[in-house]
C-alpha cells in the first residue's frame, strides 16, 4: 500500500500546530494498522472550498502516475470544504483510480 498523508489548515489564525496535530493522528492511524506512510500533502493557509491547492494537486498528480494508492486525512473537512466537490474525490475520482 503507497500510503500518503494530506493535512491541510486554512487560516492564518490556525496554527502549525495544526498540522503537526493532524500528523499526529495520520500517522498513528497508519502504525495501528500496518500502513506504510510513503510521502505527505501539505497545504498550509490554503481554503478547502475549492481544490485548486499547491499540494493536493500534487497528490492527484501523484495519484495519475500511479504512485499513490491510499490517502489518509484526519477527517474530510481537511480533504475539502465543498461536500459536493469533496463527495466527488471520495466517490468517484478515488475509486476509479484505486485509491482507498
Amino acid at each position: 500500500m503507497n500510503a500518503v498523508i494530506y493535512a491541510r489548515f486554512s487560516s492564518h489564525s490556525q496554527r502549525e500546530q495544526s498540522i503537526e496535530g493532524q500528523l499526529k493522528t495520520c500517522y498513528k492511524f497508519a502504525a495501528d494498522n500496518g500502513y506504510t506512510v510513503i510521502g505527505e500533502y501539505i497545504d498550509r493557509a490554503q481554503s478547502g472550498t475549492n481544490d485548486n491547492r499547491a499540494e493536493f494537486q500534487r497528490m492527484i498528480a501523484d495519484i495519475e502516475r500511479k504512485k499513490v494508492n491510499m490517502v489518509i486525512t484526519k477527517d474530510l473537512s481537511r480533504l475539502g470544504r465543498d461536500y459536493i466537490l469533496t463527495g466527488h474525490y471520495m466517490e468517484r475520482y478515488f475509486p476509479e483510480h484505486r485509491v482507498r
